[in-house]
């Protein structure tokens, strides 16, 4: 008999057989092993950037000195939205704001008032600034603490 039909004499099995039966078994266990988990993808989001007026300022609560010495508060929200309101807290107007062409705009929809742009000084080391509307007097304005 040749070495191809060669039969082991200890187990009677060809040893090409149970080469190809090793063989087998051995991609049987690799098959059953659990596939690797990937790493997980870890997005990093990043943090909004605050909304600010023209000047960089950001958003809030703030006291508005006129020409003529009166104060009064204005607010101005992240959401575009804004109001005035006299030193006895006594709404005067409100409206939307945004930054256009370097200038914060505020656009009333109090019955009677006009649209405003203001050209912003940088702030000083307390964050008040100048801001000059694109007619009549400028105004001091400063920030109020968070309540």
């Amino acid at each position: 008999m040749g070495a191809q039909g060669r039969i082991d004499e200890i187990s009677g099995v060809c040893p090409m057989k149970k080469l190809l039966m090793v063989s087998l078994v051995v991609g049987a266990l690799a098959a059953c092993q659990p596939e690797q988990e990937a790493e997980p993808v870890v997005e990093e989001i990043a943090e909004p950037a605050p909304v600010t007026v023209a000047n960089g300022t950001p958003v809030g609560t703030f006291e508005v000195t006129n020409a003529d010495g009166t104060i009064g508060t204005a607010v101005i929200n992240a959401d575009g939205t804004y109001s005035d309101s006299d030193a006895d807290g006594k709404l005067i107007e409100e409206g939307t704001w945004a930054v256009v062409d370097g200038k914060t705009c505020f656009t009333p929809t109090t019955e009677g008032r006009e649209a405003m742009c203001f050209t912003e000084s940088a702030p000083g080391d307390d964050g008040s600034f100048t801001a000059t509307p694109d007619e009549g007097d400028p105004v001091t304005v400063r920030p109020l603490a968070a309540t």
